[in-house]
């Protein structure tokens, strides 16, 4: 008998910390390497909400809180929700946790059943299916390739659907495609969704603010208020403000729904860092003009990688509407052999050879469930941006 339990056997490490961990070893062993994987911005905590922190820990608010957080957090958010959103929640239909990624762990063991099926379009974020499984429900895939800009279509969502559907999970915009849903094409889903009462949606809006081009953000219960009632609209403070390591997620929906998940976080974490709280109280309520700022470097990035990698042989990469992230073709690549003499069958193997055999660390398109393709984070400087791509573009020179 194993001394580690079953469950274990469902899930896999998450592939872009493994990516990122390669990358800080090759580094540590005085290769030259370029981390293209992880998924956090460059920019520093804003000043403000920094201060904000250390102001929480001058005035002693170091202690216990409520497991799932402050009120005056959940009031931020409330607010934040009807501002940025226009939807109403009070604070008992708040959860905080410990990243965004506790809340949709925690609404996932509160709800699933074994047998329970979740939707989750493809490409997807690395997490999203092994949380279904540690949670014992079973993860439905919906491919959407680059042929619909990687969004899923109505048609698809449709079909997918079956009486064990308990949830989908949505995701605008997206890790790692970037790609966003504008209000014509969530309307499209929602319509779907309401001639399915028994399908509930976990949306996760962290890139909300992180949107380009003149794209306009909407989320499902915005969209159609008639899924109000079974939405969980689930965000965070870490990527729009830079606060990746402050660890401080939300979500609203139905006071029963927020109330079990409470239950599962009091008996596991409890509380979320107090500071983090308190800094992020400052993040929604305070000064937002720093966004733009940081999103107009976010789209200079965008636009020069997009130029060099469809400058690569064999590369196909669609412009995204958001986030900070592109996810580039390799299907022209696929079954040639690298200038060390290594063959491509797949994209793992080209992103392993990329790596080794130029110092650029990207994350394969399997880990996403979307093939043969590579996430590409350009949350880091134009200069390293710019040296990475190069790198790429003379690899895909060197394919025989």
């Amino acid at each position: 008998m194993s001394f580690l339990s079953d469950t274990l056997s469902r899930v896999k490490p998450s592939p872009t910390i493994a990516v990122t961990t390669k990358a800080q070893e090759l580094r540590a062993a005085g290769r030259d390497v370029i981390g293209l994987g992880a998924g956090e911005p460059d920019f520093d905590t804003p000043e403000n909400i920094r201060e904000a922190g250390k102001r929480a820990i001058d005035e002693g608010k170091t202690r216990y809180t409520a497991p799932d957080g402050i009120i005056e957090l959940k009031q931020a958010i409330c607010d934040k929700l009807k501002r940025d959103n226009g939807l109403n929640y009070s604070p008992k239909q708040v959860s905080v946790g410990t990243g965004g990624k506790q809340i949709l762990y925690n609404a996932l063991m509160a709800t699933l059943n074994p047998g329970d099926e979740v939707i989750i379009p493809a490409p997807y974020w690395v997490s999203y299916p092994d949380m279904v499984l540690l949670a014992g429900g079973e993860p439905v895939t919906v491919e959407a390739g680059i042929e619909t800009d990687f969004k899923m279509t109505a048609a698809q969502l449709e079909a997918a659907i079956t009486p064990k559907t308990k949830w989908l999970i949505f995701n605008s915009p997206s890790n790692p495609t970037g790609a966003a849903y504008s209000w014509d094409e969530l309307k499209a889903l929602t319509d779907v969704l309401m001639r399915h009462p028994q399908v509930w949606v976990m949306t996760d809006d962290m890139y909300e603010h992180l949107v380009f081009d003149d794209f306009m953000f909407c989320t499902p219960a915005e969209v159609e208020p008639g899924l109000y009632d079974r939405t969980l609209t689930c965000n965070g403070v870490s990527k729009a403000y830079a606060m990746t390591g402050w660890r401080i997620g939300y979500a609203a929906g139905p006071e029963t729904l927020i109330a079990a998940m409470r239950k599962i976080q009091s008996q596991s974490t409890s509380n979320p860092c107090s500071v983090s709280q308190w800094a992020a109280v400052e993040a929604l309520n305070g000064t937002q003009e720093f966004i733009a700022a940081n999103n107009a470097t976010f789209v200079r990035r965008r636009n020069m990688v997009v130029d060099m990698l469809n400058a690569a042989p064999g590369i196909s990469c669609p412009k995204p509407e958001g986030a900070f992230y592109v996810y580039p073709s390799i299907k022209d690549c696929i079954g040639k052999t690298t200038p060390a003499g290594t063959m491509v069958p797949d994209d793992e193997t080209f992103a392993t050879a990329l790596l080794e055999e130029t110092g650029v660390a990207v994350v394969f398109g399997a880990a996403f469930g979307v093939s043969p393709n590579f996430r590409v984070s350009y949350a880091t400087s134009d200069d390293a941006l710019k040296e990475a791509c190069t790198r790429i573009q003379q690899f895909c020179q060197g394919l025989k």
